[in-house]
């Protein structure tokens, strides 16, 4: 089974990268987390990869990081969430995110990520919260409230046809690099970040 690819960056595009290793392009679903991280194409890229295979379909999913991997590999060990659902649920909510809440019971919360209804996300609860590492609630940062001009930018992106969850996304790693504090900066660097 493949569980590595280390090669160059042919295309990528939300929930798809193409990587080249040996002559051989390699077709792997990823995440919106990890589409958003990936270098530019035509860079050297190395993804974790997870292959399933069923009767008709081998199918690659890829990850930057191992523990996204590892709780795509755990979300799919859950009776009714297959490969499919288990990348969109990872492309709804941060790892991080999720993890807190299934050792949470925040039920409510993950219900919030498209494709989770309240009974997958009760059987995400019981069946996972005792194989993931144990967060202390008291320790955790507590989440900043989104700004005023953040939120404008986030609604602006959606009318265009962005997910939330990609816009969200952008809007975090264009904060960081940012050029200034107004909703036509934030806006600009926002759109930015997608169109790499």
């Amino acid at each position: 089974m493949i569980a590595h690819l280390r090669g160059k960056l042919l295309a990528k595009r939300p929930n798809q990268a193409i990587v080249e290793t040996c002559g051989v392009g390699y077709d792997v679903t990823v995440s919106i987390p990890t589409f958003l991280d990936l270098p530019t194409i035509g860079h050297d890229v190395e993804l974790h990869i997870h292959t399933h295979v069923r009767e008709d379909l081998i199918a690659l999913y890829g990850f930057l990081r191992p523990a996204e991997k590892s709780l795509f590999e755990k979300l799919i060990t859950v009776s009714g969430i297959g490969p499919k659902l288990a990348i969109t649920t990872l492309s709804g909510m941060a790892a991080d995110d999720m993890v807190g809440a299934i050792c949470g019971n925040d039920v409510a919360r993950l219900t919030r990520i498209p494709g989770i209804g309240k009974k997958t996300a009760e059987r995400m609860v019981l069946e996972l919260r005792d194989k993931l590492p144990a967060q202390g609630t008291d320790d955790a940062p507590a989440v900043p409230a989104i700004a005023a001009v953040e939120e404008d930018v986030l609604s602006a992106l959606v009318n265009l046809g962005y997910q939330r969850a990609v816009a969200e996304t952008a809007l975090s790693r264009a904060t960081k690099n940012g050029t200034g504090e107004s909703f036509e900066s934030k806006f600009r660097d926002a759109l930015a970040v997608l169109s790499k």
